[in-house]
């Protein structure tokens, strides 16, 4: 479990860092001053847990809190001197800070336990995000796209029973070589480049064709979405844009929304995530460990546009279990 200290008192820091090292299961990802800080490490690390000093906190760090426990469902625990004043003390789990001379193992396997119960904690776990709900997947990436697209696609299995919309940054010219490398490579599905006022069916991924915008120009009574490829300006340099499919899946499907982020040099996906967060969609980003380049799935954290952060063998595994009732 990965945890991020955040104390006032360097002292009390490395005390809490020393000794929670002593717990093989427990591994701390950072130790800060303020809970501010925590916000700017959060949205790169993913940690399981905060261990934050919240004494007499002023505003804006009760926002920062809001911010990790609310918004970003990250679960915390404040350690509070006795008899201190908690403003913030809804926004996690309340325990008492001993004198700085009384930190005791009694105190630390308190400490793990509560660490323990609060990471695994349905309140904090995916089980947030409804299943079986989705009507479509969109997937975007950029530098090292092409690995990671096959690896998911490949791990999704036949009969996958959603459309699938994929947005890659790639020359013209070089995409129908890549659908060809796909589909050979990933036979459980069908891969092809989309066409202009074609239905999208479930099991085929429909690649956005180089120098096009791929976006949905209405849905059928059936559910399905009808493409269309746009010539519209470049959206910072960029066409096809992961941007503009992400932000046209959200307008139709919302809440049934989808989207995966991969690897990608630059900040193009990270609006588009954000904008399917704010409908009510789901969107998993691409873990830092396992990105060529952690630029696009960076920018979507940080714009909070990530409702899970997943290392790219994990992704294909929890799109099954969120598609399939």
């Amino acid at each position: 479990m990965n945890v991020i200290i955040a104390d006032g008192s360097a002292v009390v820091r490395a005390i809490l860092e020393q000794n929670l090292n002593n717990y093989p299961n427990i591994e701390i990802s950072a130790s800060v001053s303020n809970i501010k800080k925590v916000v700017q490490f959060s949205r790169i690390e993913r940690p399981d847990l905060i261990i934050c000093d919240i004494d007499e906190s002023e505003d804006e760090e009760l926002a920062a809190l809001k911010t990790v426990s609310s918004d970003m469902r990250i679960p915390v625990i404040l350690l509070a001197e006795k008899g201190s004043i908690v403003k913030g003390k809804s926004l996690g789990e309340l325990l008492e800070k001993p004198p700085l001379n009384s930190y005791k193992k009694d105190f630390f396997d308190i400490l793990v336990k509560k660490i323990e119960k609060l990471v695994s904690s349905p309140s904090f776990s995916h089980s947030e995000a409804p299943s079986g709900v989705y009507k479509i997947l969109c997937i975007g990436a950029s530098t090292g796209g092409p690995s990671a697209v096959s690896e998911v696609l490949s791990a999704l299995g036949a009969n996958f029973p959603l459309p699938i919309l994929y947005a890659q940054h790639i020359e013209i010219g070089a995409d129908g070589n890549m659908v060809k490398w796909l589909s050979s490579v990933c036979r459980n599905v069908q891969v092809k480049l989309a066409q202009n006022g074609e239905e999208a069916k479930a099991g085929t991924v429909y690649m956005a064709p180089a120098d096009k915008h791929l976006v949905i120009e209405y849905l059928k009574s059936n559910g399905n979405p009808v493409l269309k490829l746009s010539d519209e300006e470049p959206e910072r340099f960029l066409r096809p844009a992961v941007n503009k499919l992400f932000r046209s899946a959200a307008k139709f499907y919302r809440k049934n929304c989808l989207a995966v982020l991969l690897t990608g040099m630059g900040q193009d996906g990270a609006e588009g995530c954000k904008e399917i967060c704010d409908n009510d969609g789901w969107t998993i980003v691409e873990d830092k460990s396992t990105c060529a380049v952690f630029g696009m799935p960076a920018a979507a954290i940080e714009a909070g546009g990530a409702k899970e952060v997943l290392p790219r063998p994990e992704i294909s595994k929890r799109i099954l279990k969120l598609v399939i009732k």
